[in-house]
């Protein structure tokens, strides 16, 4: 995804306000639930692009989300707001290094799906949870409970067993989880929307993109864009990148975080399964334990933050 891609492109703040009716929130649980899936299953993308190697795919989908982004803040009017943050030179500075964090998440990615790292991918994006909450402690002085400390102290453990089940560090895992817990960090202070951050992103990226394009037409020819097959499939990368963060905007305003946390596992989840069963990636039984107890890890974590709103509320 960007999660990203869980979405690595999800990362802006957003507030959830209360639903106004049951027929907003059917529309919220939706499109959360179909961004979600969308981006579970964007490795089957990757995997059927695999020949254009994963640069050209990265700066393909950088050009062709910019395309798609214009078009919509088009139709809705944002380009006022696409105007003051390009602007705005403090704002610019967050969205150039979140840019770069976004692209590395991007590039890391889709080289697993390339490589038949899927697994650890989704493994990644199941510790990403933990990684933000790493993060809060470390840059923001958060401190956790007792029940988020045991959930941290599992994740640990997980990712230690992860490693003895590869026989090395779960570079692809942790590089995802990291690059996009920091992306989401820093997008936080750009003060942009989910779409107008990406596109201003995109925006700083797309000249290095089609470079590249050019670059690597010039030194190996049309290549995958003379097959009209693999030229559709790298079209649908734009929308395969937008799509799902315009979703997740949409079902995000209208309902609880709580929910939408909920819905945040269920992306590594399908990827985890299309690891399996489509990729046929192996499962060994370390690296089965070290996926049970993310789960179990996640499983706590998601409890005390639902007990915790809870009280919340009651107060």
């Amino acid at each position: 995804m960007t999660l990203p891609e869980q979405a690595p492109e999800l990362a802006a703040p957003v507030v959830a306000a209360p639903a106004v009716d049951p027929n907003e929130t059917r529309k919220g649980v939706l499109s959360a639930l179909s961004a979600y899936l969308l981006w579970g299953f964007l490795p089957i993308l990757f995997h059927l692009l695999e020949q254009a190697g994963s640069v050209l795919i990265v700066a393909e989908r950088t050009l062709w989300s910019l395309v798609l982004l214009a078009i919509v803040l088009a139709f809705a009017g944002g380009f006022g707001e696409v105007r003051a943050v390009l602007a705005d030179f403090r704002r610019m500075r967050v969205i150039a290094l979140s840019a770069l964090l976004l692209v590395a998440n991007w590039l890391l990615y889709v080289w697993a799906v390339e490589t038949g790292q899927v697994l650890e991918a989704s493994f990644g994006y199941f510790i990403n949870p933990m990684v933000n909450v790493a993060i809060g402690m470390l840059f923001l002085g958060e401190r956790q409970n007792r029940l988020q400390t045991i959930a941290i102290a599992i994740a640990t453990i997980a990712i230690l067993i992860q490693a003895a089940g590869l026989g090395r560090v779960p570079v692809v895992a942790l590089g995802l989880a990291f690059s996009f817990g920091f992306y989401g960090f820093i997008r936080k202070t750009a003060q942009t929307g989910p779409a107008t951050g990406l596109f201003a992103e995109t925006i700083v990226v797309a000249p290095f993109a089609m470079a590249y394009v050019v670059f690597d037409m010039a030194t190996r020819g049309i290549g995958v864009h003379a097959d009209p097959a693999q030229l559709f499939l790298l079209m649908l990368t734009g929308p395969a990148t937008a799509v799902p963060l315009l979703l997740f905007a949409y079902g995000v305003r209208r309902l609880r975080l709580t929910t939408i946390g909920m819905f945040q596992y269920l992306a590594p989840s399908i990827q985890f399964l299309v690891a399996i069963l489509l990729f046929g990636e192996a499962l060994n039984p370390l690296r089965l334990v070290s996926f049970a107890l993310i789960w179990v890890s996640l499983a706590v974590f998601s409890w005390d933050s639902f007990h915790q709103r809870r009280r919340r509320v009651a107060v």
